[in-house]
């Protein structure tokens, strides 16, 4: 039986705090599907047709290091939209292929081309900081074909906080030029005295170019084809030379391979979740961008394809076991960027992992303060968590080496500048009207709230981020016994231990049955049932009793919607299954909540949480999970509802796939002892059978079969290189 929940009503003041976010992304107008590709610090965005700006508002466009370079590119026949036949984007997302037709076109009131006569494909990629288009076309009709084929293009090198919904003033100086039969150049002077510029190349020279139009007057026999070639490229020196279209591809698509070379690789017996592991990992792969500090995965298109400090490491966390050179590159990068100095506009503190980066003009204006943000409370002890679990998984000490430096700030930071007051718990608290209001995973303006609905305010504790903390000095603990420092590791041992006794006695809520979600700047806690429970699971923090009475609640429907698990509860005062943080579905929350329940051994929760989400991908698009979904109660032979602004792809919503295969399986290693182990494995009824191809430790690797058989599975070592020992543990 379906329960019913109405959502209590926010008040007024509530929405207008919303509205008046300097970050707030509005939404005034209906949501329509868009296609994005990326390639480092470049991506695109384009609708269905594979035009830019065709659609008044919205995130189309070519950006480039958060400003827009390209805002408008529509193609036209006679000055007329052509027929979109499919759209389709490669399993890779090296490119994206849309097949158009011709509309019937009139002249002076006359057929002069029936439709459907004209097959039209644009390919179009992304390499390098520039976007390649062929427009190949074919006559299919029996009679001579000719027609006007025309692209509108302009840009407004607008900053994407504008494009976002920001309001600027002023703005720098821009200029537009036709430089020869086949080339347009547009130049921009922002008020960050940067210049910005965008090259625009078409080959053959259309019979007419202006800096806004190019104009293609086109005769086709029958069955003659004919190709035009569009480039636009950010920042290209005029020194330098473009590669053409199809070496370019070539060479995209060969570094792609490349750059997945290493990697686990996964087969299952399950056709639908292979195509959701393979979407997964393209995502990963063309999120990720390299950076002078190693390859790094920027969170999500379009709002966050840059360098974020919580979403990196939470995705490495979840790739971890598949690949730990993400881990790598996330924690050098993040060290580098590591806060040094007191900056209250960035909320920057010394020893603080970065929250944000930008690299557009308001960023470096601080008309926005995100060109190095720091407001997140979770990032610094989630780098020295992921630092102790990369170490666990590779042994790699020379980078522990140059890491402990970083982790001993970080550390410093967490007991010092961390906790304002002194009580033990890590807490935030903007320094400054411009930062972010709350700065845990759930950063909306509401999301942090007490019983009643009042939201919570002073310096707030979130109960998952003590949770990491008191994960970090156990792992840290370990890091310092490698290096030696046995009475450093003794320390944070023992402050792990006082925290966790400590954290009992705050956040545990008897008459719920849970913890409670924060504590306020009074030390009252927000009796509100939330995920970040589930999220305390993971961390280990919790008491074995109680794990299992949070375990239960989280499978209750209150929490889970036969999907996956609420970030609220159904009932509390701020729920609502279209809300952002309030009573929606975030894979990568529930990725981390059966890493914990499986850490407490409860694989049948395990199980309902992977067939949930897995069951949520197999009705999305391309089998991509996205940032978020609504919170609605499953119902017979229908679909999720989705959330109309999510980020898709995002990082660590990609990962998920992989992190609800490790929960379900155990999945652990011991570097030291050359171990891999699988602790309670069990498979959920979907999956008969999984492959696992070159899981690596050290220098060593395995292939491993496993087959499920009721609850239980079997291992069948497929194949070694060099010495590992691989084994189940059936642990109580």
């Amino acid at each position: 039986m379906l329960s019913h929940v109405i959502p209590q009503l926010i008040p007024d003041d509530d929405f207008a705090a919303a509205a008046e976010s300097p970050f707030y992304i509005p939404m005034t107008g209906p949501s329509r599907p868009r296609t994005a590709l990326k390639h480092d610090d470049t991506f695109l965005v384009l609708d269905s047709h594979g035009d830019i700006g065709a659609a008044a508002g919205g995130s189309d466009g070519l950006f480039n290091a958060d400003t827009r370079y390209l805002a408008r590119l529509q193609l036209r026949l006679d000055d007329m939209q052509p027929l979109l036949l499919g759209s389709n984007l490669r399993d890779d997302n090296s490119a994206l292929t849309v097949d158009l037709t011709n509309p019937d076109i009139y002249r002076n009131g006359r057929l002069v081309l029936a439709k459907d006569l004209l097959h039209i494909v644009r390919t179009i990629f992304l390499w390098r900081g520039t976007a390649f288009q062929r427009i190949g076309l074919q006559n299919h009709g029996d009679a001579e074909a000719s027609f006007e084929l025309s692209l509108d293009f302009d840009t407004d090198f607008a900053d994407l906080f504008e494009v976002r919904g920001s309001v600027r003033p002023r703005r720098g100086e821009s200029t537009s030029r036709r430089l020869s039969p086949c080339d347009v150049a547009f130049e921009y002077r922002g008020l960050d005295d940067t210049k910005r510029s965008t090259a625009m190349r078409f080959d053959p020279a259309p019979a007419q170019l202006t800096v806004n139009r190019a104009v293609y007057q086109i005769t086709l026999a029958p069955q003659q084809t004919a190709s035009v070639f569009v480039a636009v490229s950010c920042n290209r020196p005029a020194t330098q030379k473009l590669m053409p279209f199809f070496r370019s591809l070539l060479a995209h698509r060969r570094e792609m391979r490349q750059q997945t070379q290493g990697a686990t690789t996964i087969e299952t017996s399950n056709d639908i979740f292979n195509e959701v592991l393979c979407q997964a990992m393209a995502d990963l792969n063309i999120l990720t961008t390299e950076t002078p500090q190693g390859r790094y995965p920027y969170a999500g298109i379009p709002w966050y394809s840059t360098t974020f400090g919580r979403d990196g490491l939470i995705t490495a966390l979840q790739m971890l076991w598949i690949d730990p050179r993400i881990a790598r590159g996330v924690l050098r990068r993040l060290a580098a960027h590591q806060a040094t100095t007191v900056d209250p506009l960035n909320d920057a503190e010394p020893g603080k992992i970065l929250h944000e980066m930008r690299g557009g003009e308001m960023a470096a204006l601080r008309e926005v303060p995100f060109a190095q943000y720091y407001g997140s409370v979770d990032s610094t002890p989630l780098f020295v968590m992921l630092a102790g679990l990369y170490v666990e998984r590779t042994g790699d000490d020379t980078t522990l080496k140059e890491l402990w430096p970083a982790l001993e700030k970080a550390l410093g930071w967490i007991d010092g500048p961390g906790d304002p007051d002194r009580d033990g718990f890590v807490e935030y608290q903007r320094a400054t009207d411009q930062g972010l209001q709350n700065q845990g995973w759930k950063d909306s303006y509401d999301a942090i709230f007490h019983a009643d609905g009042r939201l919570a305010e002073g310096n707030i504790a979130l109960a998952e981020v003590q949770g990491y903390v008191f994960a970090a000095k156990r792992l840290a603990a370990l890091c310092a016994h490698r290096l030696g420092l046995v009475a450093r590791a003794e320390q944070l041992e023992q402050q792990a231990e006082q925290l966790a006794a400590q954290f009992e006695r705050a956040f545990w809520c008897e008459e719920l049955g849970t913890y409670a979600l924060a504590l306020d700047g009074a030390k009252r806690p927000c009796k509100v049932r939330s995920s970040n429970a589930g999220q305390l699971l993971f961390t280990g923090i919790v008491r074995p009793d109680r794990a299992r009475l949070v375990a239960t609640d989280l499978m209750r429907p209150h929490f889970f919607s036969g999907w996956g698990i609420r970030t609220i509860a159904c009932g509390e005062a701020r729920y609502n299954p279209m809300s952002y943080h309030d009573g929606s579905i975030w894979p990568h929350d529930n990725a981390l909540i059966a890493l914990g329940l499986a850490r407490y051994g409860f694989k049948a929760a395990v199980e309902n949480v992977f067939k949930g989400l897995f069951e949520a991908a197999s009705y999305m698009e391309l089998r991509r999970l996205p940032e978020l979904f609504c919170g609605f109660q499953r119902e017979r032979r229908r679909g999720p509802t989705l959330y109309p602004v999510a980020c898709s792809p995002q990082a660590w919503a990609s990962a998920t796939a992989f992190t609800l295969l490790e929960a379900a399986l155990g999945v652990q290693f011991n570097a030291d002892r050359r171990e891999i182990r699988l602790v309670n494995p069990r498979l959920p009824a979907f999956l008969n059978e999984v492959v696992l191809r070159d899981l690596r430790l050290g220098e060593s690797s395995v292939d491993l079969r496993i087959r499920r058989h009721g609850e239980g599975v079997s291992m069948e070592v497929l194949r070694t290189d060099g010495r590992v020992q691989v084994s189940i543990v059936l642990a109580r």
